[in-house]
């Protein structure tokens, strides 16, 4: 029901309709809380006739159109969850289907026995029975023969239309008519279109006002096409736009000129127990080269796990720590090296020891739990707890020249001064906004150095990282074995865990990776059905190896008890370490030369690649093993991929091009929508936006012309992290 006659944009939904407190609170779900908002939540697919499955060839974890008529159907509520919900039963001529809808027990007195239904939703599994979970429910006249062979009436309703992501209380129909209303309302006209009209000529582009309607309500599948194209277009264009901006922002400023003495270099790199690989000196080359330039660096070193880029870091921080700001004669420019996990940055702090042992370089650690510094004062080799007010005054007086922490880093009361380096590691985990927090706009920039271990394709990375130059470690160290990689099935597990324990016994170390914590509740709604840590920890311990010592390690736990276990685990008195995700990023143990992943099938290729490279550590052979029981097909072609591909980055390039809209992890990862996603596998739609980007930047840096442009980067810098 409408209640104002005026809709804008910018209009709260609850000022233009009547909701009920279940639909405010799924449309907030969603992020639909403005009419600009609801109208760009677009739909996931579109559906026809053509989709329509026979009960018995539908399979979990797909989304269908199904034709039956009613059985039963009647309310009931969870065991012991006590969830309203109806159950139904519906069956065509090949097969019945259970049906179940949380949360809406009233469904129950609409379905009469008998009565002819089309359902729309997503098939999910139970002790292997596939039923259907909160489907969209539409009473109709008849069925089409066969349950999918000849079509309707040519009144029935329409044959294409879209299928949008629900939530509770907010069904797909209810999106599709509450579109169509602001349509009827007449908000298309009060909409302004970001991209220039030249730009949507030159690409044959709809404009904003027809690409809603067609994304919304197409006629045909080509208009849905040509309304996604723009809209994916249109998110890497802003994009784009946004990073340009910010590159050209910091050309404006001056950097400090770091030239290393050369000699006093190779004697630092000496200390490596490693000759550098041909990849690591050619970074070193970039890197140097943009110190010398005298404008601050922005550069990111992508690498695959394993591949040395804390030597690059270090390498960095030593020419930088032991260079002297013109304008100061006393004490040498400093180092701010960020991690996005204390386990993390401790790790970085001890390497960094080993790094500058025997120099006249200090190092301090800042993180949520305290502070450290090396050396000491009593033990020269080894390291001392300070305050963190000592430390801090340490650092703003420039006597402290390397600082390693977490976003402890990004306070107020740490303030540098010479800060002539900045180094993020896992790049993507820190928004742009904090690592603009350690910049001081007034005074000289520091070189940025952005490092990550995610491979990420070519276009995602000129997307993503418009604004930095991008340098690869593309090598692995000599003596390096590549992982060997297996899928595991429930039938060959058992030698599996045999092969386990002949490495244990001869002095190996393993983990064992689950998807979650804690048993789920068996009585629990769409309860994830995942092996857990806590449960599988206990399994493994008093049934598969009793004579082994298995610790724990998830997110729940406090840091000091991470650090204990993970601590001992360093020592060796941990033979098998079952843990969460949590030791995803940079853990590094050479003697651990197993990973085990249950249901793999439930991470993205991305993170299971980087599970893998805890295991990479070391000069000993190393396996993965991804254990599933998941039968689905797309599953099995994405675990035996991780298993195939040679990197990473031919990994990242698979796995863009395996997932479908939807599906893709990096939307979530990176801040980048699914329909973003889509634009990101075409590089030619990516070029065009960079180069239109650069046109605009180039004559307009601050986008003054541009307001439309310039209100949604400042939103989407609000809203999401970008990296």
């Amino acid at each position: 029901m409408q209640k104002s006659d005026m809709v804008l944009p910018t209009t709260p939904l609850a000022d233009i309709f009547h909701l009920t407190s279940l639909q405010k609170t799924g449309l907030e779900k969603i992020g639909a809380k403005t009419a600009n908002d609801l109208l760009h939540y677009f739909p996931a697919r579109y559906s026809s006739i053509a989709d329509i499955k026979s009960i018995r060839d539908i399979r979990a974890g797909e989304s269908v159109v199904i034709y039956g008529r009613v059985v039963s159907a009647k309310s009931a509520k969870g065991y012991r969850s006590k969830i309203p919900m109806t159950e139904a039963v519906v069956e065509d001529s090949t097969g019945r289907i259970k049906v179940v809808w949380f949360h809406q027990a009233y469904i129950a007195k609409m379905l009469e026995p008998d009565m002819n239904i089309k359902l729309s939703g997503h098939v999910e599994e139970r002790k292997g029975v596939p039923y259907l979970t909160n489907p969209e429910v539409v009473k109709t006249k008849e069925l089409p023969i066969d349950g999918g062979g000849s079509l309707f009436q040519e009144d029935h309703e329409s044959f294409f239309y879209p299928v949008y992501p629900e939530t509770k209380g907010i069904t797909s129909r209810f999106l599709y008519h509450h579109v169509q209303k602001l349509f009827s309302q007449g908000i298309l006209d009060q909409i302004a279109d970001p991209i220039p009209e030249d730009i949507l000529a030159r690409y044959h582009l709809p404009s904003l006002k027809t690409a809603l309607v067609w994304i919304h309500a197409p006629q045909k599948e080509s208009d849905a096409q040509a309304a996604r194209k723009r809209f994916s277009f249109e998110e890497v264009f802003i994009i784009q736009l946004a990073r340009q901006r910010d590159r050209a922002r910091t050309k404006q400023h001056a950097g400090f000129c770091v030239e290393p003495e050369g000699k006093a270099l190779t004697r630092f790199i000496t200390r490596f127990p490693f000759a550098p690989t041909a990849s690591q000196n050619h970074a070193l080359e970039d890197i140097f080269s943009d110190f010398k330039k005298g404008i601050p660096m922005t550069r990111l070193l992508e690498g695959d796990v394993g591949s040395g880029k804390t030597f690059v870091a270090a390498t960095a921080a030593y020419a930088v720590a032991t260079t002297a700001p013109k304008d100061n004669k006393s004490g040498n420019l400093q180092v701010a090296y960020m991690a996005p996990t204390e386990i993390l940055a401790e790790q970085h702090f001890k390497s960094f020891i080993e790094y500058f042992k025997g120099l006249p370089i200090e190092v301090g650690l800042l993180t949520g739990s305290g502070a450290k510094k090396f050396p000491s004062k009593l033990d020269p080799s080894g390291t001392t707890k300070v305050s963190k007010a000592q430390l801090l005054k340490w650092v703003a007086e420039g006597k402290l020249p390397i600082l390693i922490g977490t976003h402890a880093l990004i306070q107020k009361s740490v303030q540098f001064k010479n800060l002539g380096l900045t180094i993020i590691d896992e790049q993507h985990r820190f928004g742009t906004l904090q690592r603009g927090k350690m910049i001081k706009k007034d005074l000289i920039i520091p070189h940025l150095l952005s490092m990550t271990a995610t491979p990420i394709p070519r276009t995602l990375a000129l997307t993503i990282y418009g604004n930095l130059d991008l340098t690869i470690l593309d090598e692995m160290p000599a003596g390096r074995l590549p992982v060997k990689t297996e899928l595991i099935l429930p039938s060959t597990r058992k030698k599996t865990e045999e092969h386990m324990r002949a490495e244990i016994r001869a002095g190996r170390q393993a983990y064992v990776i689950c998807p979650r914590i804690d048993e789920p509740d068996p009585d629990k709604a769409l309860a994830l059905n995942a092996k857990s840590v806590i449960a599988e920890s206990k399994r493994i311990a008093e049934n598969i190896f009793p004579e082994f010592e298995v610790g724990v390690l998830h997110g729940k736990m406090k840091p000091t008890e991470k650090d204990w276990v993970m601590q001992e685990f360093t020592k060796g008195n941990i033979d098998i370490l079952v843990a969460t995700s949590v030791i995803e990023v940079g853990v590094n143990i050479p003697n651990a030369t197993m990973i085990v992943i249950e249901g793999a099938e439930r991470f993205g290729l991305a993170q299971l690649h980087q599970l893998r490279g805890r295991v990479i550590r070391g000069n000993h052979q190393a396996y993965c093993y991804l254990l599933t029981e998941s039968s689905n097909e797309t599953s099995l072609k994405r675990l035996k991929a991780l298993a195939t591909a040679k990197n990473g980055f031919e990994l990242s390039e698979l796995d863009l091009m395996l997932r479908g809209s939807g599906e893709l992890s990096g939307g979530k990862q990176w801040g980048i929508s699914d329909l973003g996603m889509e634009a990101i596998k075409n590089i030619k739609m990516v070029e065009a936006a960079r180069s239109e980007a650069e046109k605009i930047i180039a004559k307009d840096p601050e986008l003054i012309q541009y307001p439309v442009i310039l209100s949604m980067i400042e939103g989407r810098h609000r809203e999401m992290h970008w990296e």
